[in-house]
């Protein structure tokens, strides 16, 4: 059973062709980032224009990369949101077309499920390794999400921690802009990072936990732990850093560079890590995931690994391979097929992208 999957959320054109929701016949992705470099971040209004330039191209590659006509596709799929409202358009206008064009059913998807099912691709399972099993909890870093989901079954999602601020990619590229590295931030601050001493500025674990309390017969309750994220203190803390050195009047050198991207990645990251162990240890899975763009971050991985060999329970432990971390259309066909499987088809008369929809 093939589906044709579409993802436009953000500035990466891209269209898949996955077969039974695992094995990825093509999956091409048309990226905007030099394009957005010279701006700093994602300019909305840019990043739609090239997704009307890229589409067809991209779908052409697609199904040529799949060697497979457009008429053996079962089922399409488009990412309806959250996301930039007028690439959304773009990929769900698409979609709706090609459904309608072909007299296919269309299957409509969220962002982030997406993400959570790109470690359901056969690509990203070790040799002989199974999918993963249920109960799980999954841990979605991005440059728009920050969320820790619990599923009990497919389909089935539990946000029980989400940021407050920045999302963990996002805070990545403003600690990037201050120190002058350009955009993308992640896999900059990432390859500075590793010149650099990640223990030389003590920045803060920021932590959402509220401070315990008494109650009426005067006895400490101790709250429970947050599942939830703050990056904006962090944010603030390498800010102070970097002004630090112009009123020392001088400029920050390589080395200041290094050791600051260092010691961002290693709190940021243990931020992240330590919220996942707390969510392992409340709702106990049988199966942990990572996944999103953060995901890819060498680092985070070898930090949550560790961390979760230390475990008394243990649990299997999944991330994507680099290239299904960032947005691409095969993730959101894995996603699909699970809609496929319970007859979960959109309207195609009613379906509107959504720029701010809710994971259900």
């Amino acid at each position: 059973m093939k589906i044709l999957s579409i993802e436009t959320s953000c500035d990466d054109t891209s269209v898949a062709i996955v077969e039974d929701g695992k094995n990825v016949l093509s999956s091409v992705v048309s990226s905007q980032t030099k394009l957005h470099t010279v701006y700093g971040g994602v300019v909305p209004e840019v990043a739609a224009r090239e997704h009307i330039k890229n589409i067809i191209p991209v779908l052409t590659e697609a199904i040529k990369t799949a060697d497979t006509r457009i008429e053996s596709v079962d089922v399409f799929a488009v990412t309806q949101g959250p996301g930039l409202i007028g690439s959304l358009i773009v990929g769900v206008n698409a979609a709706r077309c090609l459904a309608l064009l072909h007299k296919k059913p269309l299957v409509s998807v969220h962002h982030i499920e997406g993400h959570i099912y790109a470690n359901w691709l056969t690509d990203n399972l070790a040799r002989g390794h199974n999918p993963p099993t249920f109960p799980l909890v999954c841990l979605t870093v991005s440059g728009g999400h920050s969320n820790i989901i619990y599923m009990k079954s497919h389909l089935e999602y539990q946000v029980i921690g989400e940021t407050h601020d920045d999302a963990a990619g996002e805070a990545y590229d403003k600690v990037a802009k201050m120190l002058n590295l350009g955009y993308p931030g992640g896999p900059v601050i990432s390859k500075r990072a590793e010149q650099g001493d990640p223990n030389l500025y003590s920045l803060p674990l920021v932590d959402l936990t509220k401070k315990p309390t008494r109650n009426e017969a005067g006895f400490l309750v101790r709250p429970e732990e947050s599942l939830d994220f703050s990056f904006s203190g962090l944010k603030t803390a390498v800010l102070n850093v970097v002004k630090q050195s112009t009123i020392d009047n001088r400029q920050l050198s390589d080395k200041d560079v290094a050791n600051i991207s260092a010691s961002f990645q290693k709190t940021a990251n243990e931020i992240l890590t330590r919220n996942l162990i707390r969510a392992i240890n409340k709702y106990k899975p049988r199966s942990v995931l990572l996944s999103g763009g953060v995901a890819a971050n060498s680092n985070l991985r070898q930090l949550v690994i560790k961390s979760i060999s230390e475990l008394d329970d243990k649990v299997f432990f999944y991330y994507p391979k680099p290239i299904y971390c960032t947005d691409n259309a095969a993730m959101v066909g894995a996603a699909a097929y699970q809609h496929y499987l319970v007859n979960n088809f959109s309207n195609l008369n009613k379906l509107v992208p959504d720029s701010s929809l809710k994971l259900t």
